[in-house]
């Protein structure tokens, strides 16, 4: 799997990092670990998030990863250099896999510098690279340099941009690389390509995917076509300064099968992530990005909960062979205890068949022993005794005096195909005790069959019972998930009408004085009510014409449940103007507090409302679900007789306060004419709904 950036990597992200931070300023630094930083960049109304690890990667990220409660000493001292300084510059040192970030400009600059090398480095120098703080103190003694606090980082040690090797230094490169040695591998540390890219040039080129000096490549022959392969890579780095699309190889990895008739699964695991698409992968499944960042961050967004899968997977992968291994005990013993029981029955069967062979070598036998003949003599006797083909002694195998048994070899005689089974006869028992004796053990096999049977299939649940508990605890999801863009609304009270209109109220004077002065625009609506307390409301219209009743109508039980209406519990009713009736202009010597707005022309009243509020869900949909859901909030066509808003009372110039509802107007005037209003609608208002959808 790769882990961490390559040249090519570094110059296709850091274009986008340029285009989308420059400029910007740092808002705070948070540590995710003690390797890994998150920079937050804020402008007006958005925020940007760069994430560095050290020797791994630089990217932005749209995920909200995990932070550390109390920051550490690193971040500290990042967040005191360069806290509200911009962004100034983006810059990869040489061909080096080093990105140097700048911070401010003069002798007020700062500098973080990110290794994404070897072990990795995160260093925090001022404007002449004195070296503030250092996340890895480090010497190196091959070049004499000393990387720690108060020292000056050697910028001029990255290795410089190297020119395209001629045909006579290739040839010498191959001429000292060893036999039969992998072509890649040869190049890689010559070249700043980076594997993947080699990879792809070679076969581009026509080589075998494993080249190796000697073997697919001859260095007489394959030079031109060598060096015409890396012309290819030096035209793809240089693509890579530009825009790039991403790209994710994924690996298929097996699930084993839980029960026999379920279909085999299979998991889907990221395996690395590159800003073309090269030859090597072009048979692979892949996932494709507009950029090569977006892949970056997908890639490891995902990599922590993919570990945890792939654990999850081995423990499910050992749980079922733990169950299969019971399941094949289980079968194995049956199996067993059902051969005992065929052989013990063919033993009594075969013994009693050749009953008077049996009782014959008993005979024999007892009469040796009787007579206290060595055992070796009797041995000796029974061998004198086949050679003279004696049918008895030729069916005794061998003696088992030790354990008063000797074994006989006996079959069937009508059977012509059946081979001599060995049996072993008890001497102290008769031919049929010996037949009774083995059908005696047959009979408890098969007992023992049955108690098997059922204790197995009580282990064998119970077998189950803790397989499913262990994939139970494996169940996981993912731990870092994508952080949803706030919109510009949502610092508002705000609610989506049932016909799609977006409506927005304020907390408090200072929100309403922002909402009106910045987000009121030609073709909106206020909305507000003649009560204390009553909160400013505008109705987003963007595309012009008129608002349908029903929106207006909710729009106005918001403004007054925002009122003192909802703990006095007086049902009343609000009001809406045009936008262009709205004025901060104060008349001359008086003047307007903040929330507060002049309303010139008529005010359209709206029905009464009941005191009816309530919330609601709303979900984010993924792009590829956007298709699945077209048509869901289709505008729900009402009688517009019944939420008609139709009276409009004539009104001067009038002064509105949003913290007390207060006018100045004659309020005897406006009471009068809403009573006339009320009269009016008396009917329509007992099917009037003001429920409010959020």
């Amino acid at each position: 799997m790769k882990s961490r950036y390559s040249s090519i990597d570094i110059k296709a992200v850091l274009l986008e990092i340029r285009n989308q931070f420059s400029g910007l300023r740092v808002a705070n630094i948070y540590d995710v670990d003690s390797k890994t930083y998150l920079l937050k960049f804020t402008k007006p109304d958005s925020k940007k998030v760069l994430l560095i690890e050290s020797g791994i990667r630089i990217h932005i990220t749209e995920y909200d990863w995990p932070k550390s409660s109390f920051p550490s000493g690193f971040s500290m001292k990042m967040r005191k250099h360069l806290k509200s300084r911009r962004l100034e510059a983006v810059n990869q040192l040489g061909d080096d896999r080093i990105v140097q970030l700048q911070f401010g400009s003069g002798d007020a600059a700062y500098h973080i510098i990110l290794e994404l090398y070897d072990r990795g480095n995160i260093i925090l120098t001022d404007h002449q690279l004195t070296i503030l703080n250092i996340l890895r103190p480090r010497a190196d003694n091959s070049q004499d340099v000393k990387f720690a606090v108060r020292e000056k980082y050697p910028v001029d040690l990255a290795k410089p941009l190297q020119p395209l090797p001629s045909l006579q230094s290739l040839q010498e490169i191959l001429l000292n690389a060893k036999p039969n040695e992998n072509l890649r591998k040869v190049l890689n540390p010559k070249l700043a390509y980076g594997p993947a890219v080699i990879d792809h040039c070679l076969q581009e080129a026509g080589f075998p995917p494993a080249a190796a000096v000697g073997k697919g490549f001859d260095v007489s022959n394959d030079l031109p076509r060598l060096l015409a392969a890396l012309e290819m890579g030096e035209s793809m780095m240089r693509r890579g300064e530009g825009e790039c699309e991403g790209y994710i190889i994924q690996k298929v990895e097996p699930k084993p099968k839980g029960k026999d008739n379920e279909e085999p699964s299979e998991l889907l695991v990221y395996d690395e992530f590159h800003p073309f698409l090269f030859k090597q992968h072009a048979g692979r499944r892949y996932l494709h990005f507009a950029s090569f960042n977006q892949a970056v961050d997908q890639f490891f967004s995902q990599l922590e909960a993919q570990k945890i899968e792939m654990k999850s997977l081995q423990a499910e992968r050992t749980a079922l062979k733990k169950l299969d291994n019971v399941r094949k005990d289980h079968t194995k013993r049956l199996l067993d205890l059902q051969q005992e029981q065929q052989q013990d029955e063919l033993k009594a069967h075969l013994i009693q068949i050749n009953l008077d062979m049996v009782d014959k070598a008993l005979s024999v036998v007892r009469s040796a022993l009787a007579n206290q003949i060595d055992w070796s003599d009797i041995t000796d006797i029974i061998k004198e005794a086949q050679s003279h083909g004696d049918p008895v002694a030729m069916a005794i195998k061998s003696l088992k005096l030790e354990k008063n048994h000797f074994t006989m070899l006996l079959r069937d005689q009508y059977e012509e195909d059946m081979k001599p089974l060995p049996i072993d006869v008890d001497i102290a028992l008769s031919a049929y005790a010996n037949a009774k004796k083995y059908y005696d053990q047959r009979k408890l096999a098969s007992q023992k069959e049955q108690k098997t049977l059922d204790s197995s299939g009580k282990a064998l649940k119970s077998a189950e019972r803790r397989t499913k508990q262990v994939l139970k605890e494996m169940t996981v999801t993912a731990s870092i998930v994508k952080s949803r863009k706030v919109m510009w609304f949502e610092k508002f009270n705000w609610f989506i009408s049932s016909e799609n209109f977006l409506v927005i109220a304020g907390r408090d004077g200072q929100q309403n004085e922002i909402m009106v002065r910045r987000y009121l625009r030609p073709g909106d609506v206020y909305v507000h009510a003649d009560i204390h307390g009553a909160t400013s409301i505008v109705i987003k219209n963007p595309q012009g014409g008129s608002i349908p009743p029903k929106t207006l109508n909710e729009a106005g039980s918001m403004a007054i449940c925002h009122s003192a209406a909802w703990d006095s519990k007086v049902v009343t009713s609000a009001w809406w103007v045009h936008h262009d009736q709205v004025s901060k202009t104060a008349p001359s010597g008086e003047y307007l507090t903040t929330g507060s707005f002049m309303i010139r022309g008529r005010k359209n009243f709206l029905p009464p409302s009941y005191l009816v509020y309530g919330f609601g869900l709303l979900f984010k949909l993924d792009e590829d679900s956007v298709d699945r859901h077209k048509g869901e909030r289709k505008v729900r066509v009402v009688d517009d007789d019944l939420l008609s808003v139709t009276t409009e009372t004539d009104t001067h110039d009038t002064e509105l306060d949003i913290d007390s509802g207060d006018s100045d107007g004659d309020m005897d005037d406006t009471k009068g004419q809403l009573d006339t209003v009320q009269e009016a609608m008396e009917d329509d208002t007992k099917v009037t709904t003001a429920d409010t959808d959020l």
